[in-house]
């Protein structure tokens, strides 16, 4: 069970975000956020016990949250000595969150071995508490990058995890732009989890070993949708330089965008608009 949804937390109606023009001009806006309101609740994350209940404090949340998980749904699944290394593997992939999965650089960082590195990181994804997000490929794409990336399904504990304890020094850090996309890919998973559907099956990310990425593909009713994410206003159109690529993957491609701080729905082009985060 994943943390609510940002939709959820609103009380606004819910159905799966697609970015084609249509599904865009009749959905419904969550409230708008200032870029240090935006980072407040990304710092603050979804679990509803912080939304019941007010007065606690998310530092204290994070922590008995941690240790309620490992000593209740992990201690039977590794063993004792194990778990202040398990600890610092959780944080060592939440540091991580956003990026394309290397196994060996986070087993290195915290002295296992690969297969224990492996185990760990199965269990976090069995949980829900991490989400592996695969690349796109098919026969008409070549030289692609095939490991996923992953994400933390709740940005509060992925920054609680990392050591961000204030909106303002997240916003200013170099983890604040993993931190927005993380933000961004997980309600749109969410999006698709709350209406029954399994997000790996519509959901991709695309890079290929010239050097070209796309943060998200949408796949859906054998149409293809491409995304950035940009923490910008106003982001040109050298944020969609690389949806050529997906001409090539042999699919209809549908309206895509960048999705980013803009308060309006804007076109880019013919095809493509800047998205209002708030239409997550």
């Amino acid at each position: 069970m994943y943390p609510l949804s940002n939709r959820e937390i609103e009380n606004k109606k819910d159905s799966i975000f697609l970015p084609n023009q249509e599904n865009l001009e009749k959905r419904e806006k969550a409230n708008r956020l200032e870029v240090d309101q935006l980072y407040e609740k990304i710092l603050k994350g979804n679990y509803p016990e912080l939304y019941t209940n007010p007065h606690i404090d998310p530092k204290d949340f994070f922590e008995s949250y941690i240790k309620t998980y490992i000593e209740r749904d992990i201690r039977e699944l590794i063993k004792v000595k194990d778990e202040i290394k398990f600890l610092k593997f959780i944080e060592s992939v939440a540091v991580r969150t956003g990026q394309e999965l290397n196994i060996n650089d986070i087993a290195n960082a915290i002295e296992v071995n690969n297969m224990t590195a492996q185990n760990w990181l199965s269990i976090l994804v069995s949980t829900g508490l991490v989400y592996l997000l695969q690349p796109y490929y098919n026969n008409n794409a070549s030289r692609i990058v095939k490991r996923p990336k992953l994400y933390f399904m709740d940005t509060g504990l992925a920054c609680f995890l990392a050591g961000y304890m204030d909106s303002i020094t997240l916003e200013k850090s170099a983890f604040n732009g993993v931190i927005l996309e993380t933000y961004v890919v997980t309600e749109i998973i969410k999006s698709f989890s709350n209406e029954g559907l399994d997000s790996r099956k519509y959901l991709y990310y695309y890079r290929d070993n010239n050097g070209k990425e796309i943060d998200l593909l949408m796949v859906y009713a054998n149409k293809i949708y491409p995304l950035e994410i940009k923490k910008s206003y106003n982001p040109g159109k050298q944020a969609i330089k690389n949806f050529d690529v997906v001409e090539k993957l042999g699919m209809e491609v549908e309206n895509g965008g960048v999705i980013c701080l803009t308060k309006d729905i804007f076109p880019l082009d013919k095809n493509n608009n800047l998205i209002p985060i708030e239409l997550l």
